[in-house]
């Protein structure tokens, strides 16, 4: 049940993919709208704390999600091999541009000393504070990266879609623990 199987995905994987996918948009939204925000706005402060508590838990579930990856069975790919390189590319794109935009930001967030506090339960230290215009240049990466990240994603779950109603196998129910496709 928590297991993968050479035919699904079993709960934990299916738990981190939609978790981090959650995880993912809420931030870029947030990351947007905190864009809008004036210095006197109450969300001014507010948002960049969820936006870095939020950040840093899916920099621990990607973490764990990289790990639960290596050490545990994964379903029989589907589709042709033009498909399953696709697949490979995408999911290898997908895991760069999540660390890209988590390392980024916090170099965003730490570039003067200070450490991150993680809903208030815990802090992470800054550990790289002297890099020259390390915010500026983090920030523009930061940006760029989610932007792209999002863009990826979308078109990912487009990817899962057109296998579901177009080649109809079971590449997308797998993803919510189902090993058939009803017709």
């Amino acid at each position: 049940m928590w297991k993968n199987t050479s035919e699904k995905y079993g709960l934990t994987a299916i738990l981190i993919h939609w978790l981090s996918a959650l995880i993912v948009f809420g931030l870029f939204a947030l990351g947007w709208w905190m864009l809008t925000l004036t210095y006197y706005d109450e969300w001014y402060r507010l948002g960049p704390w969820w936006h870095k508590s939020f950040g840093i838990t899916l920099l621990i579930v990607t973490v764990l999600r990289v790990l639960w990856t290596l050490i545990n069975t994964k379903p029989k790919p589907l589709g042709s091999k033009f498909e399953r390189l696709g697949a490979k590319a995408g999911h290898f794109l997908l895991y760069l541009l999540l660390f890209t935009v988590m390392i980024s930001g916090f170099l965003i967030s730490t570039a003067d000393g200070s450490s991150i506090s993680v809903f208030d339960w815990f802090s992470v230290p800054a550990v790289i504070t002297d890099l020259p215009k390390q915010e500026d240049i983090a920030g523009d990466i930061h940006w760029y990266s989610a932007l792209s990240l999002v863009i990826l994603a979308g078109g990912h779950g487009l990817a899962a879609l057109k296998h579901h109603f177009i080649n109809r196998d079971s590449t997308l129910i797998r993803m919510f623990g189902k090993t058939k496709r009803k017709s």
